[in-house]
């Protein structure tokens, strides 16, 4: 047993001698490169724990399953390219090279591509976004705003080549020929879309001309409608000061664009149709105030006369006053049936012309012209500007010398005085504003003094009394 010992102890420095003894770092490195050789690309699943995100970008994280765990690294490039944001927790799959650190030697696969596993990216990006904006407040009920019910003009945000904008100025024109429409072309899809969907917001804000803002495209996948998930156009939506309809995809697509406008329209159709009032029904509604007017006019007037009837009789000592009054009460309503039938005319006369007007100008000419025009208009604007500039500049030295000439209590100096109604201390500028026996105060340079109206003079008395002096 001895010698046996002994004969094994004096080979092992003879077998030493004949091996090459490896370094630790060339150890590390053998096996790297072993690793890197054997294994160029593999696809592994875990779940993601200990994340860290240092300053760099670079991404540091564990892989583990329920029986074992690997160092992993997603340096800053691709995982700028991430779509969603990694998590503790999180299940993946993901694909790169296993590797060997070599100065701690510790095991570790650099990735260059992860997706959840059983959601999509772009889903989880989705619900990660709607749930911190959701946070946020941006998605609450309570600041939604109602649509005008009369707009006067309506903007429009989409591509100029989809079908949703045809289809939108159709029914806009179908509903409501007179309307005026803005509309601000972008890219609805694709890179810089975003970019450009929350630019068009914002610029149209700017406009301060536009009373209801329909932003949208037609139908997709989920990538084509990405844009409108995006958070900066959910934000432009939500800091939006005009009320916005979002009409994007159709009734099933619902967007964060959605969430965060103040209605969501199922179609763009849907959503032109919710922001255009149909205007053979304001037409409609206009001849019923027209016959409730003549009607509440016609029956004041028998009230009248069977109350200057009453008079007469009772008062036959001052029937040729009573009758001048019923004189003036007959010819007032004359001249306010004329005025009501003036104003009708000419209402309808501006439909007219404003129809006759929108079918000789079509979107499309308007905006190929404007589009020529344009820079020399900018070259125009700015020589505008400059000149009327200076003229404000004078105009408002000039004015700030006439203010003084202009102090109302330099006009009561001369003589004149203010009536307030009392005791609301409201300005009076007409005499319907006050009944006989209500007081008023009289505001002079100097005081004031409390009147009693004794009686109301039509511009006919003034005009007599005026002779009578």
């Amino acid at each position: 047993m001895r010698t046996s010992l002994r004969t094994r102890s004096t080979l092992i420095p003879e077998e030493v001698a004949s091996k090459r003894i490896l370094t630790v770092s060339e150890l590390n490195s053998l096996v790297r490169a072993t690793l890197e050789t054997g294994y160029p690309e593999l696809w592994v699943e875990g779940e993601i724990s200990n994340l860290r995100a240092p300053g760099s970008g670079h991404l540091y994280f564990t892989l583990k399953d329920d029986a074992s765990q690997i160092r992993a690294v997603l340096f800053r490039l691709p995982a700028s390219r991430l779509r969603f944001g990694l998590e503790d927790g999180l299940h993946v799959i993901a694909r790169g090279k296993i590797t060997i650190y070599e100065p701690r030697g510790d095991c570790q696969i650099v990735l260059e591509y992860v997706e959840p596993k059983g959601l999509g990216a772009l889903q989880l990006a989705l619900e990660q976004l709607r749930t911190r904006l959701a946070n946020e407040g941006l998605f609450d009920s309570d600041r939604k705003r109602p649509l005008p019910v009369f707009p006067g003009t309506v903007g429009l945000v989409t591509s100029l080549s989809g079908a949703a904008l045809r289809d939108m100025l159709t029914v806009l024109h179908r509903r409501c020929p007179i309307l005026s429409i803005v509309i601000v072309p972008v890219q609805v899809q694709g890179d810089g879309a975003a970019l450009q969907i929350a630019g068009a917001i914002r610029a149209v804000n700017a406009l301060r001309q536009v009373d209801v803002l329909i932003v949208g495209r037609g139908g997709g996948s989920l990538e084509d409608l990405w844009s409108f998930n995006e958070e900066i156009v959910v934000r432009a939506i939500a800091a939006s000061r005009i009320p916005v309809v979002s009409a994007v995809g159709h009734e099933t697509d619902i967007t964060l664009a959605d969430l965060a406008a103040d209605l969501r329209a199922a179609t763009p159709s849907a959503a032109a149709e919710a922001v255009a009032p149909v205007l053979s029904d304001l037409l409609s509604r206009l001849l019923e105030w027209r016959r409730d007017c003549c009607d509440a006019i016609g029956r004041r007037c028998d009230e009248e006369r069977q109350r200057l009837g009453l008079a007469l009789g009772q008062l036959g000592r001052v029937r040729v006053l009573v009758q001048e009054e019923a004189q003036r009460v007959d010819s007032a309503i004359f001249e306010m049936t004329q005025a009501v039938h003036t104003k009708l005319r000419r209402g309808w006369a501006r439909i007219a012309e404003a129809r006759q007007g929108l079918v000789m100008r079509s979107p499309e000419s308007r905006l190929r012209r404007g589009l020529a025009v344009l820079p020399h208009l900018i070259s125009r604007l700015e020589e505008f500007m400059l000149h009327s500039l200076d003229r404000h500049r004078q105009q408002i030295r000039s004015r700030i010398a006439q203010l003084n000439h202009l102090s109302p209590l330099a006009v009561l100096g001369r003589g004149y005085s203010i009536l307030l109604t009392s005791p609301m201390n409201q300005l009076i500028r007409d005499a319907k504003q006050v009944s006989v026996g209500e007081d008023v105060v009289a505001r002079l340079a100097k005081g004031r003094l409390l009147c009693v109206v004794k009686r109301i003079l039509a511009d006919a008395d003034m005009k007599s009394a005026g002779d009578a002096l």
